[in-house]
């Protein structure tokens, strides 16, 4: 195996569990923004022990050059739960897919979120240490200059 191929398989690997969210039916974007940060984040964070990052990824619409004004979009934001440990997102992805949540965070969500627009995605992200393979290639090419 090449030096730049040991450098490219050095990746780390990050599990996430994605969940786009849409705001309830009346709530404007502002609100909607407001109270997910400023309400059900610290009730959800109660339960994060597993996560190595809870992450809020806030949706902005843009219009279209051919097609004007983007509407109203399908989801308004992407909340990403991150986990470095294979087994903690497994875990976490058995129960979220065949458990109810706690009474608390339902009656939460219905402030908050359209839950009948909730999807679960999942992604195994590979980082690739890019300067290591950079300087791996280097090496190479000098030492067949």
């Amino acid at each position: 195996m090449t030096s730049t191929a040991t450098a490219a398989n050095t990746s780390t690997k990050t599990y996430k569990i994605l969940l786009p969210m849409k705001r309830k039916p009346g709530m404007t974007v502002e609100a909607f923004r407001d109270y997910y940060e400023n309400n059900h984040v610290p009730l959800a964070a109660k339960s994060t022990a597993a996560l190595s990052r809870y992450v809020r990824r806030y949706l902005e619409p843009h219009p279209h050059p051919e097609t004007g004004e983007p509407g109203e979009q399908a989801y308004d934001g992407l909340t990403e739960l991150w986990f470095d440990n294979e087994e903690a997102f497994r875990g976490t992805l058995a129960y979220l897919t065949t458990s109810h949540m706690p009474p608390e965070i339902i009656e939460d969500e219905k402030q908050l979120f359209d839950r009948s627009s909730f999807r679960i995605l999942t992604t195994v992200e590979c980082e690739t240490d890019l300067d290591a393979v950079r300087a791996a290639i280097a090496a190479e090419e000098s030492s067949n200059a």
